[in-house]
């Protein structure tokens, strides 16, 4: 088997050392593809991680499209939070610069770049579905144009700035993840209902929160990454057992609303009667004189006189 695995097209070993990694892909490509040493355990968690993380950025990159898709289908952003998804979106987009700038893998921190564009989305969704009275208070256009300035003011911001102030950005992501849940959860409660919000997103968050401890862990070791991914996981388990507790109550809320029953005939009258309807009738047309009548030229009626 040995003489299989040693003697494979150099696409396959590509994509191999390319899974694996290039800093230990010699070692352990060789371990465990080359030689099928099964009982190499560190090379063995690393390339889970690797995996994972690969699975995480493919999954991250469609997550909150089924969010995408209930905003525009319903037309509506009802149980979503505006300042949720702001916090939120510049959490992802701080740990997506920190990455980058650190040279951490790809696989490490992918799905916060995906995550950032598809959160952007729903946050100019948001801006374009308002309440009602955030609609009476200021026209959408300039909502989203203030929401565009921001979003790029922001990207530039965390380009530009140095590695330092990077990291120090990235230890406020911490506070920055719990209060971009904290309104999502406050609102949940208050209203007992989630609204819009997927199902999907939410059980794909937890279970991305879960794998992203194990890869970094594996793969970087940075404390400060693994304890926003721990609170996190918090949060979103949160999330996750509001959807529990309050699903189906939005279908109850509107077959409670509906009127079922019999209307009373005298408020129905009375409330007619309280409306003025003008009827017009036409006039009659005069009926043609009958057939045996006959009249004289001086206007007298002749009739036969019965014995």
């Amino acid at each position: 088997m040995t003489a299989i695995t040693r003697n494979l097209p150099w696409f396959i070993v590509d994509l191999g050392t390319a899974i694996i990694g290039k800093a230990i892909c010699q070692k352990c490509y060789s371990s465990l593809v080359e030689n099928l040493n099964l009982a190499d355990v560190d090379c063995l968690k690393y390339s889970l991680s690797k995996g994972l993380g690969l699975g995480i950025v493919v999954g991250g990159s469609i997550m909150k499209v089924p969010q995408l898709m209930l905003i525009v289908s319903a037309q509506s952003a009802r149980g979503l939070s505006l300042p949720a998804y702001l916090l939120e979106t510049l959490a992802y987009a701080i740990t997506t610069a920190y990455s980058y700038r650190n040279d951490f893998p790809f696989s490490t921190y992918g799905e916060n770049f995906f995550l950032t564009l598809q959160n952007t989305l729903i946050t100019f969704l948001i801006v374009y579905f308002p309440s009602t009275p955030l609609r009476k208070a200021q026209n959408t256009a300039g909502r989203l144009a203030l929401t565009a300035v921001g979003a790029v003011a922001s990207a530039v911001t965390l380009y530009v700035a140095p590695k330092e102030a990077l990291a120090l950005f990235q230890l406020a992501t911490l506070p920055l993840s719990l209060f971009s849940k904290l309104p999502q959860i406050i609102q949940n409660a208050r209203s007992r209902s989630t609204g819009q919000l997927s199902t999907f997103a939410v059980v794909a968050q937890i279970a991305g929160c879960l794998a992203r401890l194990f890869t970094t862990a594996t793969e970087i070791g940075d404390i400060i990454v693994t304890a926003g991914f721990a609170l996190a996981l918090v949060l979103n388990i949160i999330v996750g057992v509001q959807m529990w507790m309050y699903w189906g109550r939005d279908d109850k809320e509107v077959y409670s609303k509906t009127p079922i029953g019999v209307i009373d005939e005298k408020e129905d009258w009375s409330q007619a009667g309280q409306q003025k309807v003008d009827v017009v009738i036409p006039p009659k047309t005069p009926l043609p004189p009958p057939r045996h009548a006959t009249a004289s030229p001086s206007g007298r009626k002749w009739a036969r006189k019965v014995d």
